[in-house]
């Protein structure tokens, strides 16, 4: 801990002689590139040195490591007002990435704003659309044929604007961008909640909709409140069982998965030097089921070698020059602070139906049995954008083999997803991949596959009570296999093999034992795997497409009759008027996460086409009126109807209606899908006890009204069949807003008090319709 201390202060004195006298500035303005990929874009550690220095100037304090890169990224240092949870930092990020489902109406609106290049330098993977089936190639191969529309809009956009893009095959979106784009220090934002994972590298990797995308795309500022900082300290060693993914799993179950809304989760503390960049990545992805806005490590020698490993070296020796506001300073006073002694943490599995239901292992047999969860393991499934590294397979093979050796295989379905082409090309040059299938398991596509409900499951029928395990990020009901009966677990993948074997959620790894071919009793070794291959990554297949030199006669084709792809139309303007005495489409219940709203899987197709992906708008939220999914009372005819088709009658008809939601409302992948569907078939306005963060700003950029109840307990006031006004007049920063209920029952109207998080700049989304209408609108002047 001394040393740590020590660590600290001589960050501090190199900061204070940077401040005082330029020469040390000068090996900050080297020119070294973000990316083997691309020429020209510089890695502008003296511009970031510089806006920190000027920050500091007016905060007199102690920063975080998340405060650095944010304050470091601001478009105006001098004059931005700053403080924690409070203010607007308009920012600009150093890269863009979008996979390929979101990556469509992201390119749609860009389209739409008329620029002939992007301004920032932005990527596009393509992992989505692939579903599993069979097995690797024959899913890649099928989902080229199925998906040829989209991959070749995607393609040929991409490089009309001068877009990299990963094909499909490449591997997971955060994968690669780890693998090939991150480095300490950047800002990155990307269209996929998991974006954080890039933390693993000490970049502040946020999630966002689409539409900020295009906004940074466009070369605006992004909009971003300021977070709040909660610090992990961590001390002491993982050893034996216990993984990376359960620093990450013990959070979740501290925090719940709303615990880290309006915070950037700062890992920090000397248990944080032994663990691997791959090993911090993972911890970092998850942080997204605590609703956190990002999560990060500061730089050590585990970064430097992964950038090495990963022919980055010249980027980590640079990061070296600027190791100082790498990581945070000493003194530094977070928000709020957990510790955990990684000498004392046991591995978890955490689930079901929700990733923060946090159990260790040694207390999770008889939790099993008090919660009546079914005892058999029917599949296993390791891999995904989690955990997908050469450490994990390493260790995860070494308890495969521990197992073949004894005779023995899985007894449970088992199956594997590489998170990228490179990882997969490595662990088959390595032979892990060869230990996976003898061990009985089926190698999937370098894609998201059954983590998103990519998975055509046929092993149990659909409303089967059953079990599986997974070393993936989020398993909300139905999430992986669309079957709501399924208990989805996540855990390491070390757990993940090992219960496999056993083919039961009762099989502790760490105290019970097995039976070999012959029926004797063993005990399986502890994992062991190198982080990084010795030999070097083999990169694979090449399956990136770098924008061509001259772009001029590229062409974007959209049909008009496809319903895949839909150019996009603006939504219109706010009438200036208040909105009186409109219809609740429906009101839920419980847990309303992005997958209720706008569910994967199948309808993963229309991502392109937002009148055809609106048909699965809301079909997955409980009302509260009837109990049931999709099943909601029209009040034109006061029949009983699908969410959407009621929506469709109440437009058809000129009538905007409001849903009115529970807590956290919005929770889960960052799914533009979810904004722009009720925007398009008629809604108004959201009314909800809380909001998660990337759905509450998605749905501002979409001219959408984003409320919540000033008292949480005014929500059981509002009957699901009653009708609303919205005071719309009224809406101002900082001042709530007047909601009139008129009860159904025909008794007195009565007011509740609306708040809401506008600002000024997002209250012109709203009155001219969407942020990129206004967009639009300043360009046209």
């Amino acid at each position: 801990m001394q040393k740590f201390a020590r660590l600290g202060r001589l960050g501090q004195s190199l900061v204070q002689r940077r401040q005082l006298a330029t020469v040390s500035d000068a090996p900050l303005s080297k020119k070294v590139e973000m990316t083997n990929w691309e020429k020209g874009h510089y890695i502008n550690y003296q511009k970031m040195s510089e806006n920190l220095g000027i920050v500091r100037k007016r905060l007199n304090r102690p920063l975080a490591l998340a405060e650095k890169i944010l304050y470091s990224h601001l478009d105006d240092p001098h004059n931005q007002e700053i403080e924690r949870g409070s203010s607007y930092l308009k920012l600009r990020p150093d890269r863009v990435a979008c996979q390929d489902a979101t990556a469509q109406m992201a390119i749609l609106q860009f389209m739409s704003a008329g620029l002939p290049q992007v301004a920032t330098p932005t990527t596009v993977h393509c992992d989505h659309l692939i579903e599993a089936q069979i097995g690797g190639a024959k899913d890649l191969a099928r989902a080229n044929d199925i998906n040829k529309e989209v991959y070749d809009f995607l393609a040929t956009s991409c490089a009309k604007y001068n877009i990299g893009f990963w094909k499909p095959g490449s591997g997971i979106i955060h994968q690669i961008v780890l693998e090939n784009y991150a480095f300490p220090g950047a800002l990155l934002i990307g269209t996929d909640s998991h974006t954080p994972n890039a933390g693993g590298l000490g970049m502040a990797a946020i999630g966002v909709g689409g539409a900020d995308a295009v906004d940074v795309m466009a070369g605006l500022p992004w909009e971003l409140k300021a977070p709040k900082v909660l610090g992990v300290k961590l001390t002491g060693k993982l050893s034996g069982w216990t993984s990376p993914k359960d620093i990450i799993l013990k959070v979740a179950g501290i925090l719940t998965v709303k615990g880290g809304t309006g915070y950037i989760v700062e890992y920090h503390g000397p248990g944080t030097e032994s663990l691997s960049c791959t090993g911090m990545a993972t911890i970092c992805n998850m942080g997204a089921e605590i609703g956190a806005t990002t999560s990060l490590f500061p730089f050590n020698d585990r970064m430097y070698d992964y950038l090495a490993a990963t022919k980055r070296q010249s980027i980590g020796d640079f990061s070296r020059e600027y190791a100082a506001e790498l990581r945070e300073d000493e003194g530094t006073q977070y928000d709020e602070l957990i510790e955990i002694n990684l000498d004392e943490l046991e591995p978890h599995i955490n689930g079901p139906f929700t990733p923060d239901l946090a159990t260790p292992i040694s207390k999770f047999k008889e939790a099993v049995k008090a919660n009546k969860w079914p005892e058999e393991l029917k599949v296993g499934l390791i891999g995904s954008c989690t955990n997908s590294s050469y450490e994990d397979m390493s260790r995860a093979a070494s308890i495969a083999e521990d197992a073949m050796s004894h005779g023995i295989k899985s007894k449970a379905l088992f199956t594997v997803t590489p998170g990228s082409e490179q990882i997969r090309a490595t662990i088959e040059r390595d032979g892990q991949l060869k230990t996976f299938e003898e061990f009985g398991g089926m190698v999937l596509a370098n894609a998201c596959g059954p983590c998103i409900g990519q998975w055509n499951r046929t092993d149990v029928a659909k409303g089967e009570p059953n079990s599986i395990l997974s070393s993936y990020n989020r398993n909300f009901t139905g999430r992986n296999d669309a079957n709501p009966a399924t208990h989805s677990f996540v855990t390491s993948p070390d757990l993940v093999v090992a219960m496999s074997i056993a083919g039961t959620l009762s099989f502790n790894p760490l105290t019970d034992t097995l039976k070999d071919k012959d029926g004797k009793e063993f005990k399986l070794k502890e994992p062991t795997g190198n982080g990084l291959p010795t030999r070097g990554y083999d990169p694979g297949q090449d399956t990136y497409q770098a924008p061509p030199e001259d772009r001029s006669s590229v062409s974007v084709a959209v049909s008009p009759t496809s319903d895949r792809l839909q150019l996009l139309q603006p939504f219109d303007a706010w009438n200036g008027k208040d909105i009186t005495e409109v219809p609740i489409l429906i009101k839920t219940q419980g847990k309303t996460t992005t997958d209720h709203i706008s569910m994967a899987g199948p309808w993963l197709k229309y991502r392109g086409h937002l009148d055809n992906i609106s048909n699965n708008m809301l079909i997955g939220a409980i009302s509260a009126d009837s109990g049931e999914a999709n099943k909601i009372k029209n009040n034109l005819t006061g029949e009983y109807d699908a969410v959407p088709a009621v929506a469709r009658d109440y437009k058809k008809n000129g009538i905007p209606w409001v849903v009115i939601g529970d807590w956290n409302y919005g929770e889960g992948s960052s799914r533009e899908h979810a904004a722009l569907e009720p925007r398009h078939l008629g809604g108004i306005a959201i009314i909800t006890r809380s909001f998660a963060r990337i759905h509450e700003t998605n749905l501002k950029k979409q001219g959408m009204l984003p409320l919540t109840f000033s008292d949480p307990a005014d929500y059981e006031k509002v009957g699901p069949n009653d009708k609303v006004t919205i005071a719309a007049t009224e809406l101002a920063p900082g001042k709530p807003i007047t909601l009139t209920v008129h009860p159904v029952d025909g008794s007195k109207s009565f007011d509740i008090k609306l708040s809401h998080t506008f600002n000024e700049g997002q209250i012109e989304w709203f009155k001219n319709g969407s942020a990129l209408n206004t967009m639009a609108k300043k360009a046209a002047n």
